[in-house]
């Protein structure tokens, strides 16, 4: 598990965040108890034995994190939400350079609004968060079995075209300027 995290930060920031949002969710779905986890996760994975000491040691360190953070019932690591910060800035640097990027992220506009409007939670600081909410709340879904609105994976298909483009930024090692 920790070696696919660590792929994912090197190929697809966004995928990358998805799947710690998964994590901290596993890591409540079993109280934080470790020895559960070892059990029913670790223990079930057809994965080597080094692998695996590495992702306890990497899943404990998300469980103090988690706890010293205060989040054991929602929320996301710091660490997390600063990259998600930074892809919003990111976001914000290229609306103001890239013609192409402001036409794909234009098609979000409609979609945006009307989560915005029928949301009946607290709206995120930014378009960027509820772009990464939108395609993790579909992925949950799926999980569990659900049927997603068509409405939500137009919406999504969106969000992820402006997404794929501000990832292809930031594992460019685009920087957005200060100021």
């Amino acid at each position: 598990m920790k070696s696919i995290a660590d792929k994912k930060k090197k190929e697809n920031i966004i995928e990358y965040i998805l799947y710690l949002y998964r994590m901290e969710d596993l890591l409540r779905a079993y109280q934080f108890e470790m020895n559960e986890v070892n059990e029913y996760v670790l223990g079930h994975k057809n994965v080597q034995e080094e692998d695996k000491e590495e992702t306890r040691v990497w899943l404990s360190s998300m469980i103090q994190a988690m706890k010293h953070e205060g989040i054991q019932k929602k929320g996301h690591l710091q660490r997390t939400q600063k990259l998600v910060d930074r892809l919003a800035k990111i976001h914000w640097q290229l609306l103001k350079e890239e013609a192409e990027y402001m036409a794909v992220y234009r098609k979000t506009q409609p979609h945006l609004l009307q989560l915005i409007t029928d949301s009946q939670q607290e709206i995120p600081e930014h378009e960027i968060q509820i772009f990464i909410n939108t395609l993790y709340g579909i992925l949950l879904s799926k999980l569990n079995g659900h049927k997603i609105p068509e409405e939500i994976m137009n919406a999504a298909s969106s969000f992820g075209d402006t997404l794929a483009m501000l990832n292809h930024a930031y594992m460019s090692g685009y920087e957005p300027k200060l100021g």
